[in-house]
Protein backbone atom coordinates (compact mmCIF):
# COMPACT_ATOMS: atom_id res chain seq x y z
CA UNK A 1 0.00 0.00 0.00
CA UNK A 2 1.42 3.71 -0.79
CA UNK A 3 3.15 5.33 1.92
CA UNK A 4 3.10 2.40 4.24
CA UNK A 5 5.60 -0.52 5.05
CA UNK A 6 6.01 -3.87 5.72
CA UNK A 7 2.11 -3.59 6.28
CA UNK A 8 1.89 -8.02 7.10
CA UNK A 9 4.55 -7.37 9.70
CA UNK A 10 1.88 -4.66 11.28
CA UNK A 11 -0.68 -7.44 10.88
CA UNK A 12 1.47 -9.76 12.90
CA UNK A 13 2.33 -7.25 15.42
CA UNK A 14 -1.57 -6.39 15.69
CA UNK A 15 -2.63 -10.02 16.19
CA UNK A 16 -0.06 -10.64 19.00
CA UNK A 17 -0.97 -7.93 20.75
CA UNK A 18 -4.42 -8.60 20.84
CA UNK A 19 -4.34 -11.74 22.23
CA UNK A 20 -2.15 -10.11 24.86
CA UNK A 21 -4.07 -9.80 28.00
CA UNK A 22 -5.08 -5.59 29.39
CA UNK A 23 -7.81 -4.04 30.71
CA UNK A 24 -10.05 -4.14 27.80
CA UNK A 25 -9.80 -8.46 27.67
CA UNK A 26 -10.73 -7.97 31.45
CA UNK A 27 -13.91 -5.68 30.99
CA UNK A 28 -14.90 -7.88 28.07
CA UNK A 29 -14.69 -11.23 29.51
CA UNK A 30 -15.91 -10.14 33.37
CA UNK A 31 -18.88 -8.49 31.41
CA UNK A 32 -19.45 -11.42 28.84
CA UNK A 33 -19.83 -14.23 32.09
CA UNK A 34 -22.04 -11.68 33.68
CA UNK A 35 -24.52 -10.72 31.07
CA UNK A 36 -24.14 -13.56 28.17
CA UNK A 37 -23.89 -12.25 24.61
CA UNK A 38 -25.63 -8.57 24.68
CA UNK A 39 -22.99 -7.56 27.52
CA UNK A 40 -20.12 -8.63 25.80
CA UNK A 41 -20.93 -6.92 22.57
CA UNK A 42 -21.60 -4.20 24.60
CA UNK A 43 -18.47 -3.91 26.02
CA UNK A 44 -16.73 -4.30 22.92
CA UNK A 45 -19.06 -1.76 20.86
CA UNK A 46 -17.42 1.00 23.51
CA UNK A 47 -13.86 0.24 23.09
CA UNK A 48 -14.24 -0.12 19.23
CA UNK A 49 -15.16 3.38 19.54
CA UNK A 50 -12.61 4.53 21.77
CA UNK A 51 -10.24 2.73 19.80
CA UNK A 52 -11.98 4.78 16.75
CA UNK A 53 -11.27 8.28 18.37
CA UNK A 54 -7.57 7.31 19.51
CA UNK A 55 -6.93 6.66 15.50
CA UNK A 56 -8.20 9.74 14.39
CA UNK A 57 -6.20 11.34 17.21
CA UNK A 58 -3.28 9.94 16.09
CA UNK A 59 -3.85 10.32 12.33
CA UNK A 60 -4.60 13.69 12.50
CA UNK A 61 -1.86 14.34 15.02
CA UNK A 62 -3.41 15.53 17.92
CA UNK A 63 -2.08 12.50 20.25
CA UNK A 64 1.11 15.01 19.92
CA UNK A 65 -0.50 17.25 21.35
CA UNK A 66 -1.52 15.29 24.52
CA UNK A 67 2.09 13.74 24.50
CA UNK A 68 3.62 16.72 24.98
CA UNK A 69 1.09 18.75 27.16
CA UNK A 70 2.10 17.62 30.91
CA UNK A 71 -1.38 18.94 31.95
CA UNK A 72 -3.34 17.73 29.55
CA UNK A 73 -1.80 14.68 30.05
CA UNK A 74 -2.31 14.60 33.63
CA UNK A 75 -5.57 15.31 33.59
CA UNK A 76 -6.12 11.97 31.36
CA UNK A 77 -3.46 10.21 33.27
CA UNK A 78 -5.69 10.68 36.32
CA UNK A 79 -9.06 10.04 35.17
CA UNK A 80 -8.17 6.96 33.31
CA UNK A 81 -6.37 5.64 36.71
CA UNK A 82 -9.73 6.81 38.77
CA UNK A 83 -12.01 4.93 36.38
CA UNK A 84 -10.03 1.87 36.50
CA UNK A 85 -9.99 2.08 40.35
CA UNK A 86 -13.44 2.39 40.85
CA UNK A 87 -14.27 0.09 38.14
CA UNK A 88 -11.87 -2.95 40.17
CA UNK A 89 -13.96 -1.36 43.34
CA UNK A 90 -16.95 -1.88 42.25
CA UNK A 91 -16.28 -5.99 40.97
CA UNK A 92 -14.80 -6.57 44.48
CA UNK A 93 -18.40 -5.21 46.08
CA UNK A 94 -19.82 -7.27 43.58
CA UNK A 95 -22.16 -10.62 44.68
CA UNK A 96 -19.71 -13.73 44.83
CA UNK A 97 -22.60 -15.37 42.67
CA UNK A 98 -25.51 -14.47 39.97
CA UNK A 99 -28.64 -16.71 40.97
CA UNK A 100 -30.19 -17.41 37.53
CA UNK A 101 -33.47 -17.77 38.76
CA UNK A 102 -33.84 -13.89 39.54
CA UNK A 103 -32.97 -11.56 37.39
CA UNK A 104 -32.88 -8.97 39.43
CA UNK A 105 -31.76 -5.38 37.94
CA UNK A 106 -30.62 -5.94 34.57
CA UNK A 107 -27.55 -3.41 33.35
CA UNK A 108 -28.45 -1.46 29.84
CA UNK A 109 -26.27 -2.01 27.05
CA UNK A 110 -25.44 2.04 26.79
CA UNK A 111 -24.28 1.53 30.22
CA UNK A 112 -21.67 -1.48 29.90
CA UNK A 113 -21.23 0.48 26.53
CA UNK A 114 -20.10 3.44 28.41
CA UNK A 115 -17.70 2.01 30.70
CA UNK A 116 -16.21 0.08 27.80
CA UNK A 117 -15.70 3.63 25.92
CA UNK A 118 -13.93 5.13 29.11
CA UNK A 119 -12.29 2.00 29.83
CA UNK A 120 -10.43 2.56 26.31
CA UNK A 121 -10.76 6.11 26.11
CA UNK A 122 -9.39 7.09 29.24
CA UNK A 123 -6.17 5.10 29.11
CA UNK A 124 -3.44 6.91 27.97
CA UNK A 125 -1.21 4.09 27.54
CA UNK A 126 -3.37 3.40 24.03
CA UNK A 127 -2.41 6.72 22.92
CA UNK A 128 0.76 5.89 23.36
CA UNK A 129 0.91 2.72 21.81
CA UNK A 130 -0.49 4.73 19.04
CA UNK A 131 1.79 7.09 18.88
CA UNK A 132 4.57 4.83 19.15
CA UNK A 133 3.52 1.69 16.60
CA UNK A 134 2.10 3.05 14.00
CA UNK A 135 4.82 5.75 12.78
CA UNK A 136 7.05 2.63 12.37
CA UNK A 137 4.74 1.52 9.62
CA UNK A 138 4.45 4.34 7.58
CA UNK A 139 6.86 6.54 5.37
CA UNK A 140 8.60 9.43 6.59
CA UNK A 141 7.62 11.29 3.41
CA UNK A 142 3.87 10.67 3.55
CA UNK A 143 2.03 13.85 3.94
CA UNK A 144 -1.44 12.57 4.95
CA UNK A 145 -3.34 11.08 7.62
CA UNK A 146 -4.30 7.68 5.01
CA UNK A 147 -1.98 5.66 6.05
CA UNK A 148 -2.34 5.99 9.80
CA UNK A 149 -6.19 6.14 9.37
CA UNK A 150 -5.76 2.28 6.91
CA UNK A 151 -3.16 0.99 9.98
CA UNK A 152 -5.69 2.24 12.59
CA UNK A 153 -8.64 0.89 10.64
CA UNK A 154 -6.75 -2.61 10.56
CA UNK A 155 -5.63 -2.67 14.14
CA UNK A 156 -9.64 -1.88 15.35
CA UNK A 157 -10.76 -4.67 12.53
CA UNK A 158 -8.22 -7.78 14.10
CA UNK A 159 -8.98 -6.28 17.69
CA UNK A 160 -12.71 -6.29 17.23
CA UNK A 161 -12.63 -10.04 16.13
CA UNK A 162 -10.52 -11.80 18.69
CA UNK A 163 -12.86 -9.30 21.33
CA UNK A 164 -16.08 -11.08 19.17
CA UNK A 165 -14.30 -14.33 19.77
CA UNK A 166 -13.89 -13.54 24.18
CA UNK A 167 -17.50 -12.81 23.55
CA UNK A 168 -18.80 -15.82 22.17
CA UNK A 169 -16.48 -18.12 24.16
CA UNK A 170 -16.93 -16.64 27.49
CA UNK A 171 -20.88 -16.23 26.89
CA UNK A 172 -21.36 -19.59 25.65
CA UNK A 173 -19.41 -21.00 29.10
CA UNK A 174 -21.53 -17.92 30.56
CA UNK A 175 -24.46 -20.32 32.58
CA UNK A 176 -22.01 -22.92 34.17
CA UNK A 177 -19.56 -20.62 35.12
CA UNK A 178 -22.49 -18.12 36.55
CA UNK A 179 -23.55 -21.31 38.60
CA UNK A 180 -20.23 -22.07 40.22
CA UNK A 181 -17.84 -20.30 42.67
CA UNK A 182 -16.06 -18.86 39.36
CA UNK A 183 -17.73 -15.82 39.17
CA UNK A 184 -16.85 -15.14 42.65
CA UNK A 185 -12.92 -15.57 41.88
CA UNK A 186 -13.14 -13.76 38.13
CA UNK A 187 -15.14 -10.50 40.12
CA UNK A 188 -12.42 -10.39 42.74
CA UNK A 189 -9.09 -10.62 39.94
CA UNK A 190 -10.34 -8.57 37.68
CA UNK A 191 -11.13 -5.78 40.79
CA UNK A 192 -7.45 -6.36 41.31
CA UNK A 193 -6.36 -6.37 37.98
CA UNK A 194 -8.31 -3.04 37.50
CA UNK A 195 -6.70 -1.37 40.59
CA UNK A 196 -3.28 -2.35 39.85
CA UNK A 197 -3.93 -1.27 35.91
CA UNK A 198 -5.20 1.97 37.36
CA UNK A 199 -2.31 2.33 39.65
CA UNK A 200 0.62 2.00 36.95
CA UNK A 201 -1.49 4.45 35.22
CA UNK A 202 -0.47 7.30 37.52
CA UNK A 203 3.33 6.01 37.08
CA UNK A 204 3.26 7.17 33.45
CA UNK A 205 5.43 9.98 32.34
CA UNK A 206 4.90 12.28 29.09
Amino acid sequence: MENITNYYGFILSVILLSITPGADTVFILTKSIAGGYKQGLASVAGIVCGLFVHTSLAAFGLSVILMTSALLFNIVKIAGAAYLIYLGIMALKSKSKINLENKGEIVPFFTTFRQGFFTNILNPKVALFFLALLPQFVKSNAESAVPFLILGLTFIFIGSLWSLFLVWASARMSQALRQSKFSFYLNKAAGVIFIALGLNILRLRN
